[in-house]
């Protein structure tokens, strides 16, 4: 597997499509009714076992710090924390690569995860609700085409 000057592996490193999802184990529930979040996720090259990025969407972005486990299969384990609306906001996110199926077709890089609101943010319209800390959901980042 390539790496960058024995750094995150290039397999990691680029922008990936973000989106996230409610944990509502009822089928009948409307699919648009379980997003979370979307955005991108854009991690960049650094020295080995280190995670370093943005998550970002229009108007908004996280700084992302944390690891990378070189198990099989790799493990990122990070945080996201910036200035949202005037707001703090941090999540913690727990993520893993998953593995190329021997007889996949067009398989896409992919990560998957779960995600955790350390603190409440404020939330809605005008900022009237406050999203609440300890919220997890799942989350899928699939890799972008490079420039």
């Amino acid at each position: 597997m390539n790496t960058t000057n024995n750094g995150v592996p290039e397999i990691l490193t680029g922008t990936w499509t973000y989106r996230s999802f409610l944990s509502n184990p009822d089928l009948s529930a409307d699919f648009d009714s379980l997003e979370f979040g979307r955005g991108n996720i854009k991690i960049n090259e650094g020295p080995m076992q280190t995670l370093d990025g943005l998550i970002y969407g229009p108007g908004w972005e996280l700084k992302l710090s944390g690891s990378i486990g070189y198990g099989n299969p790799f493990t990122l384990q990070f945080q996201g924390k910036g200035i949202v609306g005037g707001a703090e906001w941090i999540y913690n996110y727990v993520g893993y690569y998953v593995p190329n199926w021997m007889n996949g077709v067009d398989q896409r890089p992919a990560i998957v995860g779960t995600i955790v609101r350390a603190i409440p943010h404020p939330t809605g319209a005008n900022g009237e609700s406050t999203a609440p800390a300890g919220v997890v959901a799942q989350w899928i980042a699939v890799k972008q085409d490079q420039d």
